[in-house]
């Protein structure tokens, strides 16, 4: 039985953990070719190799990017093109949330530009990757990942990433609208907390400021990057084509909550 995405081409930005890597692989379980762009070249490579051996075939390949130059990233989706012949889908999902990203009376210039670069800066430069082949072809699914922050406030203050992920839903709205009608559709993924690396970081490092984004949760827990790459993948499949300029919410529940009950 073929699969919501057979034979279809996309591109995972930070492919090599958390929700990223859960995509790639709900990507290529319902089978689709995937491109992953990390840093991580010994995990890329380890990921790449098992995910060939148990589809007995080439359905993966890892490229080293640095989402925030422009020429590794027009690199990345060049690879897509020249190795499995189209780019149907981009999940521009890389993102970083430092501990130095906290109150604005407290981070420096220096650091709030670091975020904005991976976490917004990237996003442009892989849209403006793909887009051209998408446009080409005259379809394509574009999924980028903002976060439930970019329609409300934080309980826990990182002011360059609610700014970053909010530039991110601002220009995939703009996207959306400007290429509807040219087969190209663009939505934003927003996740609530989900229990990937980064999170268990922020636990590890200060477990008061983790707790407090569990209290505001009304399902009472995290988010697992399984559920994430679900959304992902029903995103990119044709089960959401007539969206676009969406933003899709995936929170447990947050942004519909006045009070939490304990």
């Amino acid at each position: 039985m073929a699969g919501r995405i057979q034979d279809r081409v996309a591109v995972v930005t930070g492919g090599c953990s958390g929700i990223g890597l859960a995509t790639v692989r709900r990507f290529v379980a319902e089978g689709a070719k995937v491109v992953i762009g990390d840093l991580s070249d010994e995990r890329g490579a380890e990921i790449v190799a098992e995910l060939n051996g148990e589809a007995g075939g080439d359905v993966a390949t890892y490229v080293h990017v640095d989402v925030t130059d422009k020429t590794q990233v027009d690199a990345l989706f060049q690879t897509a093109k020249d190795a499995y012949g189209s780019v149907d889908i981009a999940f521009n999902n890389a993102g970083i949330s430092p501990p130095e990203d906290d109150s604005i009376l407290d981070t420096d210039l220096e650091a709030w530009r670091r975020v904005q670069e991976v976490n917004l800066t990237s996003v442009y430069l892989c849209c403006k990757a793909a887009l051209p082949h998408m446009l080409e072809q005259g379809r394509g699914s574009i999924i980028n990942t903002a976060s439930f922050v970019a329609v409300m406030g934080a309980a826990t203050s990182q002011i360059s990433y609610s700014a970053s992920k909010g530039g991110v839903l601002s220009m995939t709205r703009e996207l959306g609208v400007q290429f509807a009608r040219q087969g190209v559709r663009v939505n934003a993924l927003c996740p609530g907390p989900v229990n990937t690396p980064l999170l268990q970081e922020l636990f590890a490092k200060d477990p008061e400021r983790a707790a407090r984004r569990l209290v505001h949760i009304p399902m009472g827990r995290f988010g697992e990057p399984e559920e994430m790459a679900s959304a992902v993948l029903f995103l990119a499949s044709d089960d959401s084509s007539f969206m676009t300029a969406n933003t899709f919410l995936v929170d447990g529940g947050i942004t519909g909550a006045y009070v939490t009950p304990l």
